[in-house]
């Protein structure tokens, strides 16, 4: 069954209520009903993501060394699980990790614990992420990589699950997971201790919860319309959990790196626009209005209070303990409860103020750095990790980790997207404009910052654009395949052609697997899978 089988519903024209209309119309114009077996609509996605868990934690702990910003979380997580705060780690910690040795701390005199602070310019959720593979696994590359690993195979269930629930198939949903998957670039990120999976899993959450508060919003409003009479603005549509929920999503999504405020914001007015869409549906006279005085008050606590909360409490470490940088803990308690809590917020935001300047200031050069117009045709990876070692005979060896996304899913993601660009214009459908907005949210403002501040960037900042690259591929196959009444042939073309580039993908990664994977092979294998020289 075919995304298509289903059209734009926010822009269907209601019909009068003076003319009788069929049991349930109104309703399944508003929330589609799912077409196939349920069991499938979890077997299958569960399937995906167990190949893409397989892929993931498959010589995990391979390379056994702290590779590219590793040096930095790795300890940053340990040091959380320890103290509650990060702290400066002494000379050559790394090799004393890999050692097995994990007394790595610099000592300090209790009166002199903020000398051992370390200045940290990213919030803390994503190392206490990392730190709780170290808690469980010990202090070593499975460790550390665990919970990324964990968190890279839920996301393939949850890219399956949601592009399911967008396009109403099975099919397609199980294709969007299955790319995800064997993208190289959420390969690599989901096998290394960086923050970067985890902004990804915490945004494709978020828009996850919405997509499924959207529903569930119709359904209360299709209830509504059978049972009442057709006037003014509509309902207050109650509590709405998963509005909430994704507002706890994206609060952790900011609470990882700050770039989650582009997508807190941006599905923030998505969210509304459905909502005034949903109302313009069933022929509701005001139905903007009605969205403003019906929904956006309970939507400023969602999605506005909720995440500040959860932002506020990933840094409970830091107003528990008297180490952390910038604390000034010795100021904050010699004054009574009520200036502890106001220094407290004081001293955080004083401190959210240097990490600013840190980013905005960001400017040295790097020799993987890369601009954003570059990221879509993968022109600068990162190379997170090379080695010459013994071990292929008598040729010379390469041992690489290159951060990569795999160049048939990239490539036919950039033509999905600007076929979506066309559907947009011409159909104004909300999955096109959902999936465009996602991936503008992740892209279009580091434009201002590579222009502006000449802000040093890497590709894989594009993390949290991956998920919705795999359904923007999707939404373009059930283009291609065609509603169920269309004619036979071009269903079966649409399906051969869906078929063979998800066959391609697979290839591509296949051939790419051993410089994304520290595989030790030749040299010579090595540089034959180098697309272009700036690969090097």
């Amino acid at each position: 069954m075919a995304l298509t089988d289903f059209p734009n519903q926010d822009f269907e024209k209601p019909e009068p209520r003076d003319v009788p209309e069929p049991p349930g119309s109104m309703r399944d114009r508003l929330v589609p009903p799912f077409r196939g077996s349920p069991l499938w609509g979890w077997l299958g996605p569960l399937l995906v993501a167990a190949f893409g868990a397989f892929l993931r934690f498959d010589r995990l702990g391979v390379p056994k060394a702290v590779v590219f910003d590793e040096t930095y979380y790795a300890k940053d997580a340990l040091s959380l699980i320890n103290f509650g705060v990060e702290r400066v780690a002494v000379k050559d910690a790394d090799k004393l990790l890999l050692s097995g040795n994990t007394n790595i701390w610099q000592n300090c005199a209790a009166t002199e614990l903020d000398k051992c602070a370390s200045y940290v310019v990213h919030p803390p959720l994503g190392k206490w992420m990392i730190g709780l593979g170290e808690w469980v696994f010990g202090a070593n590359p499975f460790g550390w990589r665990f919970v990324a690993a964990l968190v890279g195979a839920l996301s393939v269930l949850m890219v399956a699950r949601v592009a399911r629930r967008m396009t109403r198939s099975t099919l397609l949903g199980c294709l969007a997971g299955l790319l995800l998957a064997v993208d190289g670039l959420h390969f690599v990120l989901s096998r290394t201790a960086l923050l970067d999976v985890f902004l990804m899993f915490w945004v494709l959450a978020g828009f996850g919860c919405l997509v499924v508060d959207r529903d569930r919003a119709r359904e209360r409003l299709a209830s509504w319309y059978e049972g009442s009479r057709l006037s003014g603005t509509g309902p207050w549509l109650g509590v709405r959990p998963w509005r909430i929920a994704a507002g706890v999503c994206l609060g952790a999504a900011i609470a990882t790196k700050w770039s989650g405020l582009f997508f807190l914001a941006a599905f923030a007015v998505m969210s509304l626009v459905w909502d005034a869409g949903a109302r313009r549906a069933i022929g509701l006279r005001r139905p903007f209005s009605g969205a403003v005085r019906r929904d956006v008050p309970a939507a400023l606590a969602g999605l506005g209070l909720v995440p500040v909360v959860v932002y506020l409490a990933s840094w409970t470490g830091w107003f528990a303990s008297p180490s952390g940088y910038g604390r000034n803990w010795a100021q904050a308690t010699g004054n009574g409860p009520v200036f502890f809590v106001l220094d407290s917020v004081r001293s955080l935001w004083n401190y959210q103020s240097m990490v600013l300047g840190f980013h905005t200031g960001l400017d040295s050069s790097h020799p993987y750095q890369s601009q954003p117009w570059q990221w879509p045709l993968l022109l600068r990876p990162v190379a997170f990790f090379y080695e010459s070692p013994n071990g292929c005979g008598p040729s010379k060896c390469s041992q690489a980790v290159l951060g990569v996304g795999t160049p048939v899913i990239w490539y036919g993601a950039l033509i999905a997207l600007i076929a979506l660009i066309a559907w947009y214009v011409a159909t104004r459908d909300w999955r096109a404009g959902a999936v465009l907005l996602a991936y503008g949210a992740g892209w279009l403002p580091w434009f201002y910052y590579a222009v502006s501040d000449h802000r040093t960037m890497f590709l894989f900042y594009t993390a949290p654009m991956l998920p919705f690259m795999a359904i923007a591929i999707a939404l373009a196959a059930g283009l291609l395949i065609g509603p169920a009444d269309a004619r036979p042939g071009r269903r079966l073309a649409g399906a051969a052609i869906s078929g063979a580039f998800v066959l391609v993908a697979l290839i591509n990664f296949w051939w790419l697997y051993p410089v994304i994977s520290a595989e030790i092979i030749p040299y010579d294998d090595w540089h034959r899978r180098m697309l272009f020289d700036r690969w090097i």
